[in-house]
Parts: structure tokens; C-alpha cells; sequence
């Protein structure tokens, strides 16, 4: 709630300066994307191999002394499982795959026959336990999984893109006016929304958080097709890419901006940390997605106060021109 007054105060700098005109924000744009988490692509090997290498080390760190360790075995079957899954010989992939899990589970077992009866090691251990449950029995098609040792928030979403087809982090809508204001299109609104939601399933949440934010309840909003069947209780206020039925000459026109809200990402994502978030946890996630919103707009503003201090360089020191132009000389 704190951070979203940075984007309301942000806004009402831009609307007293001139940058941001208040009748834009009767008509607004909404879409969704992912904000990626720093983690690296995850794979069973690699996430066996990490699950035994933290337990061993938390094993050391509370002086557990373990019947065997398996450091090197491990990392030797989770290179091989990488070179069978290359070399397509997938036989021998999930048989050494099976060899390594079957090592992080001596190493979980023989940690709890030694922590047996010591309750504060027990709640120590919990959380690692259960992660190491769920890298060693995760199916494909299982709705609780984890993707990263580090950051078990992690969230698999499937984007559809050819060059890439899945996002490992978190969803985020993002907000903007469909008329572009003098400093450019500020975002009104951005959050992080995790539980993998259908887009049309966070859209009356959006336009009510828009609204405690910028304070005016928009009249058009602009989404494209995957808000199809959305929550949204005004739906004659709601128009699609491509909607054909209810769809005015003037409705028609600007629907052709409703992909202005892409470059807006873009931007987010790489002049921001939208691209990628180093924020821990789940509060880290939601922490992110609204600071690099704030920050945007502290971009456009910081752009139109140095437009706006040249006008008035340029009032004050105005450069003196000549019409006579020194003749060449010629070799």
C-alpha cells in the first residue's frame, strides 16, 4: 500500500507540471507479463544436486556427522544426465536421474535418523526436508512443484513464444492511459500477482487498485484477447483485440493503441529490473513489480524536467545568429 502512493504521488507531480493530462485516464490499457526470477533454468539434475549439496552443507554447519556425503558421485550422474539428455539417450538419462535422487534421499534419511528426537533441529530441517520431497517426487504434470532450491516461490508460465516457450517467475499486470500525455505514458498501476491466474481472473482487481490509485474510475479499458471471460462486472466497458460485435468507428481507432502498453514493458524490462528480479521471496516479487512502475514514471519525469529547463536555457540565452558565413579557402 506504501509503495502504490509512490505512484500516485509520482502521478500527481506529472499532472501539475504538464506532463500527465487527467483526461487520459478515463481510457486505460491493461496486459499482463512476467517478471522472471534470478534463477537459472531448472532441470531434475540440477535441482537434485542442489537440494544434496545444501543438506550436506546444513548437516557441517549444525554438526551432524553423515555416513556419506555423495558431493562427488552426485555431481558426476548430474553432468551425465545432462550429456545422456543431449545426446537424446533418455533411457540412460532417467536412469542415472533415479541414481541421483536415490543419493538425495540416503542423505534426507540419514539426516533424520541422526536429528531424531531434537525438536529444534526437526523444525531447522522441516522446510529443506520438504523441498528435497518435492525434487525427488515431482511429476511433470504436478500443480505443486519447485523450480528453484533458493526461491521456492518460483512460478512456471507459459508465454507461448517461440524462442521462449516458458518464464520461471511471477505474473505481472501493468496499467497505462490509451492517450499518450505530453511526457509520455506514465503507468498507473503495477502488480505482482502470483497463483498463475488467468488473465481475465485479475482484471477487476487491476481497474480496482487503478482506481485507488489515480482516484478516476475508467470508462473504456483496453485488454486483448486472453482477458476473454473476464471478472470485470461493467463488461460493456471492456473491449478486446479483435472484438468485433459493439465496436464503434471511434472504439475501432483506438483499439489500434492498445499495444502501446508494449514498449512501456519493454521499457520496464530493461531500462528497469522488470527483466529480472533480485528481490527475495514472495514480498520481493510484489516489491519489484511496483518499483520499476515508480520508476518509469520518475524516467519520464526526470525527461520532461530536462526538456522543460531547456525551453527555458534557451528564453533566457538565446543564441545569437549570423547571417554572414565565412568564405572557404581554398588550397
Amino acid at each position: 500500500k506504501k509503495l502504490e502512493t509512490l505512484i500516485s504521488e509520482l502521478l500527481r507531480v506529472a499532472h501539475q507540471t504538464g506532463a500527465l493530462d487527467i483526461k487520459s485516464l478515463s481510457k486505460v490499457i491493461v496486459d499482463t507479463t512476467v517478471q522472471p526470477k534470478n534463477v537459472t533454468h531448472p532441470t531434475d539434475a540440477k535441482l537434485a544436486l542442489r537440494g544434496l549439496t545444501e543438506l550436506v552443507k546444513m548437516a557441517k554447519l549444525h554438526g551432524i556427522k553423515l555416513r556419506q556425503s555423495y558431493a562427488k558421485e552426485a555431481k558426476r550422474l548430474a553432468i551425465m544426465a545432462g550429456r545422456y539428455a543431449h545426446a537424446k539417450q533418455f533411457k540412460r538419462m532417467r536412469k542415472t536421474l533415479k541414481k541421483l535422487k536415490g543419493r538425495l534421499g540416503r542423505v534426507e534419511r540419514d539426516i533424520a535418523r541422526k536429528i531424531n528426537g531434537n525438536a529444534d533441529l526437526e523444525e531447522t530441517f522441516r522446510l529443506p526436508f520438504y523441498k528435497a520431497f518435492l525434487i525427488r517426487t515431482q511429476k511433470s504434470r504436478d500443480k505443486v512443484k519447485i523450480y528453484s532450491w533458493h526461491a521456492p516461490e518460483v512460478e512456471c508460465i507459459a508465454k507461448g513464444k517461440a524462442h521462449k516457450p516458458y518464464e520461471f517467475g511471477i505474473k505481472v499486470s501493468v496499467t497505462t492511459p490509451m492517450e499518450r500525455s505530453a511526457g509520455g505514458l506514465f503507468v498507473l498501476h503495477s502488480e505482482a500477482i502470483e497463483g498463475r491466474l488467468y488473465d481475465g481472473h485479475t482484471l477487476n482487481r487491476v481497474i480496482q487498485a487503478t482506481r485507488a490509485i489515480s482516484g478516476i474510475k475508467p470508462k473504456r479499458i483496453y485488454v486483448d484477447k486472453g482477458y476473454v471471460g473476464h471478472d470485470y462486472p461493467d463488461k460493456r466497458a471492456v473491449f478486446r483485440s479483435g472484438q468485433i460485435r459493439g465496436v464503434t468507428p471511434e472504439i475501432k481507432r483506438e483499439l489500434r493503441r492498445r499495444s502501446a502498453v508494449e514498449p512501456v514493458i519493454g521499457h520496464m524490462k530493461t531500462d528497469g529490473h522488470l527483466g529480472r528480479n533480485y528481490l527475495h521471496g514472495k514480498h520481493g516479487d510484489k516489491i519489484n513489480a511496483v518499483l520499476c512502475g515508480a520508476g518509469h514514471n520518475m524516467r519520464l519525469l526526470l525527461k520532461w524536467f530536462a526538456t522543460f529547463l531547456l525551453k527555458i536555457l534557451s528564453t533566457l540565452f538565446p543564441q545569437k545568429s549570423s547571417d554572414h558565413r565565412p568564405e572557404l579557402q581554398h588550397a
